[in-house]
């Protein structure tokens, strides 16, 4: 039997246990939530989100929020935080899996890894020096969606959506998040070293939050829950990475795909002091791994292998 012929009945099998045990239970936990947020510490949940009420931009962070996230360091230029979430319910517990990168300590390159055509790239295949991994962009099939230029190669054009957005390391080092109508410009100039394209990007700008997911269109499923990953632009040069986590029945099911809306989670990046993100690929993709200086990984998998990685390798 072939690999692909292997992997295609390992596919299968997993869809199956999933139909069994865990999608039901997301159904069961799907019924719909009160719209608002609540952060979860010292033993109490406050109120700060609610969708009738949402800012229509973000100009800082909100300090009950950003206060409630206690930062520990990984290694020179990379945290990691933690922010307990209630989504309008005690079936709607999530956490917020954080991690904070300087670009100057740190370069970005995108990695893959496809094998007999599939995409087979997960955290466990990123380099041994990379200090950070997450899967990155969207996909279609086993291709990603979008713009994808690998180390100065142009290997697909962008894509067409007005929500877009684009991750870009120039050939000086330079990391930043390109909204959709700039992306033209930054192409034009053809000095990217790395650069992928996703959506939906949930701010732009600084800290504006795109009028259809306040007001719907373009084909945003606003009422949609799922697990999610994001990359952001903070406010002082800094990269934020949040991935969240099922966080009711414990780690057995921390995976499962439940989680906040597309509206919410830039209600969330928001108040963490965003001014630019776009959401990743997230539900059964949703991965992320940090290493520290000494080799020690902290793991959050995913149940579903990608065609893309973006990784953060320390700069000599």
């Amino acid at each position: 039997m072939t690999r692909s012929a292997v992997s295609k009945r390992a596919r299968a099998t997993a869809r199956a246990l999933l139909c069994s045990t865990i999608l039901p239970l997301a159904l069961l936990l799907a019924r719909p939530l009160a719209a608002q947020l609540a952060v979860r510490a010292a033993g109490r949940e406050t109120v700060w989100w609610r969708a009738d009420a949402a800012p229509s931009t973000w100009k800082g962070a909100l300090p009950v929020v950003a206060g409630a996230v206690r930062w520990q360091p990984v290694r020179p230029g990379l945290e990691r935080g933690r922010l307990d979430l209630s989504e309008g319910g005690p079936s709607g517990r999530i956490t917020v899996v954080l991690a904070r990168l300087d670009p100057a300590r740190f370069s970005l390159h995108l990695d893959t890894l496809t094998s007999d055509g599939l995409p087979d790239w997960t955290i466990d295949a990123a380099p041994p020096l990379a200090a950070l991994a997450v899967n990155a962009g969207q996909f279609e099939d086993a291709r990603p969606w979008g713009w994808l230029v690998l180390r100065g190669r142009e290997l697909q054009p962008p894509g067409n959506g007005p929500l877009s957005s684009a991750l870009v390391v120039d050939r000086a080092g330079r990391v930043s998040l390109v909204d959709a109508d700039s992306i033209g410009a930054v192409r034009a100039r053809a000095d990217v070293l790395e650069a992928f394209q996703s959506y939906p990007a949930v701010l732009a700008g600084d800290g504006v939050v795109p009028a259809p997911l306040r007001a719907g269109g373009t084909g945003i499923a606003l009422h949609h829950r799922d697990t999610r990953v994001a990359v952001c632009a903070l406010r002082d040069g800094r990269l934020l990475l949040a991935l969240t986590r099922f966080a009711l029945l414990g780690d057995a099911f921390a995976r499962l795909p439940f989680g906040p809306t597309t509206p919410e989670m830039a209600a969330i990046l928001g108040a963490l002091g965003c001014r630019r993100a776009v959401l990743l690929d997230g539900g059964l993709s949703g991965q992320l791994a940090l290493r520290d200086a000494r080799g020690r990984m902290l793991r959050w998998p995913g149940l579903r292998r990608v065609p893309l990685g973006l990784v953060a390798l320390p700069r000599e």
